[in-house]
């Protein structure tokens, strides 16, 4: 391998040309701008066709509880196990340790506290799992809130 200062934006050139020439109807497959990277993913229209061609089996949804813990994890990190309990409520030893396993979420060192508990964060596989590129990315609490109903309220003109 060799060290050579490429310029970003010829980077980003070439990226783009690559990008634009797998749009067209011809290929199977596209370039996406995942987990702070970029892969060739399957289009969607071609998807079903390719999975059972390949005979693959897609990829096994989360359980609620995996959710919620994994949703404690991106939102809180790093944390500790009890402090996921603690926010949830139940024993999560068996969905941290299922969560592990699927690689989505990691161990980051231990807390300064007293017994030195592990500290859980997420993965890069979570974020390339999500498609998102950055933790910043996953929605905030706002974007989830409704606005008042207001049926049924009068106004107070001035």
């Amino acid at each position: 391998m060799f060290d050579a200062d490429i310029p970003d934006k010829d980077i980003d050139q070439a990226i783009n040309a690559v990008t634009e020439k797998y749009k067209e109807e011809s290929f199977s497959f596209q370039v996406e701008h995942v987990g702070g990277g970029y892969q060739f993913l399957t289009k969607p229209a071609y998807q079903a066709s390719i999975g059972i061609l390949l005979k693959q089996q897609s990829k096994k949804r989360l359980s609620n509880s995996a959710l919620e813990t994994l949703s404690i994890i991106a939102y809180k990190q790093p944390v500790t196990k009890s402090q996921i309990e603690q926010i949830r409520g139940v024993n999560c030893d068996y969905t941290t340790q299922k969560l592990l396993e699927k690689e989505l979420i990691e161990i980051l060192g231990k807390a300064d506290s007293i017994g030195r508990p592990l500290l859980y964060g997420t993965s890069a596989k979570f974020m390339e799992y999500f498609g998102i590129n950055d933790i910043s990315d996953l929605p905030t609490p706002k974007d989830f809130s409704s606005e008042d109903n207001t049926i049924g309220e009068e106004k107070i003109e001035e």
